[in-house]
């Protein structure tokens, strides 16, 4: 085929196979935009460690307030492309009677006053990292090397923009974060403080799990559906608790996988590595194999979380 007979032969698809065109529709939020203000959000959130040179406390007011004007007004653009979508497809989020204009604006600035509080909460993720791995020497390196950092603070901003009813947005920034750790989880999970991933890689974690405080996941580590309900017309059913959830001060070891939106893991539980759980686990339990078995019993008194030969260590 010659370039033009590609070209003909592209164009009869654009017209044939419906559905993955975007043809004389609103404007849609470019990826590159999103993957700009992930990092510009990093910068915010841990000022002077992304830098090209060293940023003296002087000089952070200033880049602060200059860092600040440029991300609200790319967010307030790009919130704004994600309200008109949404309403080109089904009347939009929340039916709000303001212009999109001004609706984009407010959230954006919703959005960046909760930032404080924020990085309150990811500093807290940071000791988490610091705490529960050995292997770290010191704070900055969790931060500059740790891919928990990147996934878990973007997760943090992405799920106030989908409690704000944003579209698109959410999942674009956490895709970002995806594609640099590995680690998929979606802007919908509910995380508590200090939450710590080792490893990072595999880990997925669903739209409605909620995960309490001092959590610690290693890799691989699937929170997910065991299915999903769909309509008369075969589509899946939204905004139903498919996903688990997890207690305080639970660990959960490499590769395990818990389903299902009625699944919970209760406090202070242990889950061993390559467990598959549908079901609930008591607080205070340990979930593990032993030969082909599931054992689900109650921690001893002060009982080590690693022991037992290594049954569900890694």
């Amino acid at each position: 085929m010659t370039p033009d007979d590609i070209t003909r032969a592209l164009l009869a698809s654009y017209e044939q196979e419906g559905g993955i065109n975007h043809f004389d529709g609103s404007n849609l939020p470019s990826e590159a935009s999103i993957n700009g203000l992930a990092v510009e959000f990093m910068h915010l959130l841990f000022p002077g460690f992304f830098e090209q040179r060293p940023v003296t406390r002087k000089q952070i007011p200033a880049l602060t307030a200059r860092r600040l004007a440029g991300i609200q007004r790319r967010l307030t653009g790009d919130v704004e492309k994600a309200l008109r979508f949404a309403k080109a497809q089904n009347g939009g989020p929340g039916g709000s009677a303001l212009p999109a204009r001004a609706q984009a604006a407010e959230i954006t600035l919703e959005l960046l006053s909760r930032l404080p509080a924020l990085r309150q909460v990811v500093q807290t993720d940071v000791q988490a990292a610091y705490a529960g791995d050995p292997a770290a020497r010191s704070v900055d390196e969790i931060i500059l090397a740790y891919p928990c950092v990147l996934v878990i603070s973007l997760q943090r901003i992405a799920h106030e923009l989908y409690a704000l009813g944003v579209p698109l947005l959410p999942r674009m920034l956490t895709e970002f974060a995806h594609e640099r750790t590995g680690a998929d989880i979606h802007p919908g999970a509910t995380i508590g403080r200090h939450f710590f991933i080792d490893h990072c890689t595999g880990v997925v974690i669903g739209e409605t799990a909620v995960i309490g405080d001092h959590v610690k996941l290693y890799q691989g580590v699937t929170l997910g559906a065991k299915s999903f309900e769909v309509d008369q017309a075969g589509n899946p059913v939204k905004g139903v608790k498919r996903h688990p959830d997890i207690g305080d001060h639970v660990t959960i070891y490499a590769h395990a996988t818990i389903l299902g939106g009625d699944t919970r893991i209760g406090a202070h539980s242990v889950i061993g590595g390559n467990v598959w759980l549908l079901g609930s686990v008591p607080d205070h339990s340990i979930a593990y194999y032993k030969g082909d078995d599931l054992v689900i019993r109650a921690r001893q008194k002060k009982e080590a979380l690693v022991a037992e030969a290594g049954d569900w260590s890694i």
